[in-house]
């Protein structure tokens, strides 16, 4: 039985896929081996290296603590991010000139910079304007949504653009204006194509507000892994159990937002949105009364 992508393995095929799955099984199988045995003729399998992390000092004084500020940068920068950069994306689409060129020009800017130099330049901006003891975050937070609601821009307006122009089209057809289009028609539908790569954006969020501990002093997580492990002297162990924080994290973002997309999918039972007509007749009364009102004027 075949598909439309490909053809059913024969007798060779499986037997050659069988070859293949068991030669990578146990290239797996040796390299994990390889790993725990260099671990461990190293000292870093020791009990006493481990231990701390069953004690809840070590969580309360280091990790939550930096945990909790990894968590409220990288909300504060999504927070903010996210509406900017649909802003400046709708902006980049405008058929106003001096609206689209400024707001290219931004978006450009900001994503051709470095994270971390905008994360500088930020701590540097607000010496003698902030508390030193918020500062770091206020710079974390800064770089964050400068460089991100600038990709988040492109990936809006990307979005946007791959929708079929026919959308737009049926838009104007029954009288809607170009905001209205964008809004009752393109937007949502974009929103769904959008979410992967929304996703993708949020998890590099996540992860860069280490940047901010290894230049700027944040006290996220990293950095309180550094204080931990200085004490304790078990750097490689606090390394993999940050690790796995952050997997851990990542794998909660993804799992929510792949089923906000499946419920998103579900509830317009296709990957764009259907107006009703009573929102049709509703968004065609606000249109002809705006032009109406504009005729009179």
């Amino acid at each position: 039985m075949s598909s439309v992508l490909y053809d059913t393995p024969g007798p060779r095929a499986k037997a050659r896929n069988l070859i293949v799955s068991v030669v990578f099984a146990v290239a797996l199988a040796a390299g994990v081996w390889w790993l725990v045995s260099a671990l461990g003729d190293k000292g870093h399998l020791e009990w006493a290296k481990w231990k701390p992390f069953t004690e809840s000092s070590s969580w309360t004084v280091y990790l939550l603590p930096g945990l909790g500020n990894t968590l409220k940068a990288a909300a504060l920068s999504m927070i903010i991010a996210l509406p900017l950069g649909a802003v400046f994306g709708i902006a980049r689409l405008s058929d106003h000139a001096w609206v689209r060129i400024p707001a290219g020009t931004v978006v450009e800017f900001f994503r051709a910079i470095p994270v971390l130099i905008l994360m500088v330049f930020a701590n540097e901006l607000y010496s003698g304007s902030v508390e030193p003891d918020v500062r770091p975050l206020y710079a974390v937070v800064t770089g964050l949504v400068l460089y991100n609601a600038s990709v988040l821009a492109e990936i809006v307006r990307a979005g946007i653009l791959s929708l079929p122009s026919g959308q737009a089209e049926a838009g104007r057809a029954i009288g809607l204006r170009k905001s209205q289009t964008m809004r009752f028609i393109l937007l949502p539908q974009a929103v769904t194509a959008m979410l992967p790569a929304i996703v993708s954006q949020l998890v590099v969020i996540v992860k860069d507000t280490a940047l901010g501990g290894a230049m700027i002093g944040f006290t996220e997580l990293l950095r309180s892994r550094g204080t931990m492990s200085a004490f304790y002297g078990n750097t490689i162990p606090s390394f993999i159990v940050v690790a796995v924080i952050f997997v851990v994290l990542n794998l909660i973002l993804t799992t929510f937002a792949s089923w906000l997309e499946k419920w998103l999918r579900s509830r317009k039972k296709s990957s764009g949105a259907v107006l009703g007509a009573a929102a049709i007749e509703d968004a065609k009364t606000v249109g002809a009364k705006t032009n109406t009102d504009g005729g009179a004027r």
